[in-house]
């Protein structure tokens, strides 16, 4: 995920332009670390088999899935991207499964392992977790590491309706997320939210409404939009097979983020517009097309319908 030394112009506010700005207009590089971590809705503490969405294989990429070690999972994605992407520098994100779900001695252990790797290099941390998973503890140990780096905590919305999450043994409600992001009020911390657009039984003007339940909060500055997969190896793709719904399709889902867009508070960061997934692993929808051409179909359609981010967000 790297940042171009002239990006094209956007309509929202746009991650790769954030990096280059505050990195001097260096290429950052996301480099994605698999400590070994579990979830607690997999291993019974809150249930077993995890969300009825989630196959972890799925969204993370073959190389960290590969390698135990830490050291090499970093050393071969720098690798990969400094040759790819000609990347300068790096943020390690530590993203698959739940990665606050462990003692803080255990995560200090970790996190700084792999910052000691190539710390000349390295810009920030992130860590993707559920907002179940952390405590004043895990809170104050990620903030130790703002001095230095650029540090975001990702966690996990998906939807903001308890009756959804519910459906999706999710394991945690609404509210739990509330909570942490009052703790979070004044934190140091870059606080990223994850959405899922696309659950059944969710209209459209209900995931529009995520836009203000988002904009209630001034302490998130990115997120991360995805609409719903359908992956091989997930509770939801049994349920899927047996009895299908109705999921976005490409032009739908874009003419839904036109909508979306101008309802979003226009100082937050836009990680992500759509999810991808796996080949192998995808069950629907299949959009036949390589990422960077669903990204260039998008752009051009919000650039193309004068769409811009927070243009319809009620201010005073």
């Amino acid at each position: 995920m790297g940042s171009s030394a002239h990006p094209p112009r956007k309509g929202y506010n746009n991650y790769g332009v954030y990096l280059r700005e505050r990195f001097a207009g260096r290429r950052v590089f996301k480099v994605i670390v698999d400590a070994g971590l579990s979830c607690p809705n997999r291993d019974g503490s809150k249930g077993y088999g995890g969300c009825t969405y989630c196959n972890v294989d799925s969204f993370t990429p073959q190389l960290p899935r590969s390698l135990a070690a830490i050291r090499a999972q970093i050393e071969q994605g720098m690798a990969r991207a400094r040759t790819n992407y000609a990347a300068e520098k790096f943020i390690l994100y530590f993203q698959p499964n739940t990665n606050t779900y462990a003692p803080v001695a255990t995560l200090r252990a970790l996190f700084d392992e792999a910052l000691a790797i190539c710390p000349q290099d390295v810009v920030g941390l992130a860590v993707g977790t559920r907002p179940d998973c952390l405590d004043a503890g895990k809170i104050a140990l990620l903030e130790s590491y703002t001095n230095n780096l650029m540090v975001d905590l990702e966690m996990g919305m998906e939807s903001i309706y308890d009756a959804t999450l519910l459906q999706l043994n999710r394991g945690c409600t609404h509210q739990d997320l509330v909570t942490v992001l009052d703790q979070l009020e004044n934190s140091p911390l870059n606080l990223c939210v994850h959405t899922v657009f696309g659950f059944p039984g969710e209209t459209r003007d209900m995931m529009l409404a995520y836009a203000r339940e988002i904009n209630r909060f001034p302490q998130i500055k990115f997120v991360k939009l995805h609409h719903l997969h359908i992956v091989a190896g997930s509770i939801l793709a049994v349920h899927y097979k047996r009895a299908p719904f109705q999921l976005f399709e490409l032009d739908d889902y874009t003419d839904f983020l036109c909508e979306f867009l101008p309802l979003l508070r226009p100082d937050i960061v836009v990680q992500r517009l759509f999810g991808i997934s796996d080949w192998k692993l995808l069950i629907a929808p299949n959009w036949g097309l390589k990422k960077v051409r669903i990204q260039t179909h998008i752009d051009q359609a919000i650039l193309r319908r004068g769409v811009i981010q927070g243009s319809r967000v009620a201010t005073g």
